[in-house]
């Protein structure tokens, strides 16, 4: 069965549980795990892959969660198993019925039935959005934070949070296709919640060997972010050091480069870095583009610069259009992203790039530099890579 079922040691031995288990399986739970079961929660839910009708169960330890699929006359024996040897408790539901059972102290199976009461053609049309971070994953940034309680649940405050963590991933996730092993650098990582969470997210749930260096000015935040790191067990893996974006030369083999809320030039010096080392990667959320605000001559773009909140706005427009096609003219397949702030700020941009060949596309670049001496400003990155 072991080998059935995630190919994984939690589950071993055979069943002696005389359960009947229902027939058209929509969804269920297994809770109250056993006393030396790694397995703390489990999730089975019915889906469709590649238009097959599956049943998934998902397991989640401590640090990790397990998925995979089954079809309806394999569930019987996984659920069976899962009694045996993981969990006290399981809730499943079908369309008409919900079925509870517990294992007593004694090992006597106690069962219950009764009539369902959710309308599941109400529930599966409106669908809640999938995340990557489920509820009933223990994530320790998570907890940490205050988003997730010890058991995995999602603080109700903190939900809109949730959402825009699982937006991050799943830009990433979209973007990172068959990597077995990736280097990365968190530019400007500040407190880190968001690092550790990518960490998790990418070590524990993807299975990628994946090494984060996170860089920021502060001190006595780098100082913190190590202690967590080594207290969750990740110090091999998930190191920060202290110092400016500018002047890190620490690495020259990174295959990802993010930035969130660098502030102004940093995120060009970011960008620069990300670009000089052919990372194949780069997540950046730009943040307080003010290096062309102050450059802007009110005759110029009349329209805009005779208005503050219009020219600030333009500004950063401006200087993220540069910055993509940039970055475009080098090789790297962009997009600009819609993307919410992490503090709950109005809307912001994501720029994600993708290395895709070498060669210089000489259009991009006329048009870079057409609108520099339009409008006679300068902007770091193009100063940075045009102007060595």
């Amino acid at each position: 069965m072991g080998s059935l079922y995630f190919d994984n040691p939690f589950l071993k031995g055979r069943y002696f549980m005389d359960i009947n288990i229902p027939n058209n399986i929509l969804k269920g739970s297994l809770s109250g795990p056993k006393k030396n079961s790694e397995i703390k929660k489990g999730k089975i839910s019915r889906i469709t892959n590649k238009g097959e009708n599956l049943i998934q169960v998902s397991l989640f330890t401590e640090k990790q969660a397990f998925h995979k699929n089954y079809k309806d006359e394999e569930i019987n024996n996984v659920i069976i198993d899962l009694l045996e040897n993981n969990f006290n408790n399981l809730e499943l539901f079908t369309k008409d019925f919900v079925y509870g059972y517990r294992i007593s102290s004694k090992g006597k199976v106690l069962s219950n039935k009764r009539k369902n009461e959710t309308n599941f053609a109400e529930l599966n049309h409106n669908k809640e959005k999938k995340y990557l971070l489920e509820e009933g994953m223990v994530v320790p940034a998570l907890v940490d934070l205050g988003v997730m309680t010890s058991e995995g649940k999602v603080v109700k405050a903190k939900y809109d949070k949730f959402k825009q963590i699982n937006r991050f991933l799943e830009i990433i996730n979209d973007s990172i296709k068959n990597e077995k092993k990736l280097k990365i650098i968190d530019f400007g990582c500040g407190k880190s919640y968001l690092t550790f969470v990518l960490y998790y997210y990418l070590h524990f749930v993807k299975n990628i060997d994946c090494e984060i260096i996170g860089l920021d000015l502060k001190e006595d935040v780098i100082k913190h972010c190590n202690e967590i790191s080594k207290k969750y067990g990740y110090d091999d893996k998930l190191i920060f050091y202290g110092g400016s974006i500018e002047d890190f030369k620490e690495r020259k083999d990174i295959d990802m480069i993010v930035t969130l809320h660098a502030c102004d030039t940093a995120t060009d010096y970011a960008l620069h870095y990300a670009i000089e080392m052919k990372c194949r990667y780069i997540f950046s959320v730009p943040c307080c583009q003010k290096e062309i605000n102050m450059q802007l001559d009110s005759k110029n773009e009349h329209l805009f610069n005779k208005f503050g909140i219009l020219k600030e706005r333009y500004s950063a427009l401006l200087t993220d259009a540069l910055r993509a096609n940039i970055l475009q003219y080098y090789g790297y397949k962009t997009q600009v992203l819609e993307f919410v702030d992490f503090d709950a700020s109005p809307k912001n941009l994501l720029i994600r790039a993708i290395l895709t060949n070498n060669t210089f596309n000489e259009k991009v670049k006329e048009e870079i530099d057409e609108i520099i001496k339009r409008l006679g400003i300068t902007q770091t990155l193009y100063k940075l890579q045009f102007e060595k």
